[in-house]
């Protein structure tokens, strides 16, 4: 047996699909069958129900999943402690982020940690908010980054940042010349929105609702760059992060007004897997994005 025969076992567990944990180990979907039946034999016991349509796994095959997690979990720790005996930091660190954080928060931090730490690699994939938990649950990746953050029980969750949410519009727009606006003078707007299942849009309606106003979206949109293109030809206005339209607002395509009375904000964080081991370059990284100061330093 190797360690990889483990690893797969329990990705297919996890995942509960075939073809999820091939992607995962970059296999094929009839190697982890293959993996699944080899390690039946060397076992001599089923280890995954196969009389039904739904993955089940029989009772020897979750005592096995157990004990391939406590087998992943040492030896994980194992290669973490000789790195940090060593004083290595290098690797690669995986990341599933939202398109916002990704394109116009992330940058700079990203920059900064490979300037440090040059011998580390860092992958992004770009994400839905709900794809980015699953990824963290079927371990695709080390670190999630998410708007709003929902509470799970097998994720941990660290601060990142607080976005300030601020209305946009068309420079040529009636409300373009405010220096702050008031929430009501939204009500009869036509409003650009991102699309329901988006934790921002979810704000956003919450934030129209706690102020009595009944708006609804003209145009809806999965990502921040639609939604900012909306606005420069004119189609509508929209509340969006602040952080994710300096470019348009230096280039003149923007405008970007406060509310007034009222600050509204998007809290950022950073999501990992609870009982991971982290590696050396892990705690860094984390290090850098919880960390107050690098923040404020990375904002001058």
């Amino acid at each position: 047996m190797q360690i990889e025969n483990f690893k797969i076992f329990a990705d297919l567990v996890e995942t509960k699909s075939f073809s999820k944990a091939a992607k995962l180990n970059g296999i094929t979907q009839s190697a982890v069958s293959q993996q699944a039946r080899s390690m039946e034999r060397n076992f001599k016991t089923l280890m995954v129900d196969r009389s039904q349509k739904q993955f089940n796994l029989t009772r020897e095959g979750q005592r096995i999943y157990e004990a391939s997690k406590e087998i992943l979990h040492v030896y994980e720790k194992l290669g973490s402690e000789l790195q940090e005996m060593k004083k290595v930091i290098s690797g690669t660190i995986r990341l599933s982020t939202i398109y916002s954080i990704g394109l116009h928060e992330l940058p700079p931090y990203i920059k900064r940690f490979l300037q440090e730490y040059p011998s580390v690699n860092v992958r992004i994939e770009y994400r839905r908010s709900n794809l980015v938990y699953e990824d963290i649950l079927h371990n695709a990746v080390d670190f999630g980054l998410v708007a709003f953050p929902q509470k799970t029980r097998q994720i941990e969750m660290l601060p990142f940042r607080n976005d300030r949410l601020v209305l946009i519009t068309h420079p040529n727009h009636v409300l373009s010349k405010a220096t702050e606006v008031d929430l009501k003078t939204l009500a009869g707007q036509k409003f650009i929105g991102f699309d329901p299942d988006i934790p921002t849009r979810k704000a956003i309606d919450l934030i129209f609702r706690d102020n009595k106003l009944d708006i609804t979206p003209v145009m809806e949109f999965d990502n921040i760059e639609t939604v900012k293109r909306a606005v420069e030809i004119d189609h509508g206005i929209a509340i969006v992060p602040q952080a994710t339209v300096q470019q348009e607002i230096r280039q003149g395509t923007l405008v970007a007004i406060p509310f007034k009375g009222k600050e509204f904000t998007r809290p950022l964080s950073v999501l990992y897997r609870k009982g991971r081991v982290l590696t050396p370059a892990m705690k860094k990284f984390i290090e850098m994005l919880s960390s107050e100061g690098a923040a404020a330093d990375l904002r001058d």
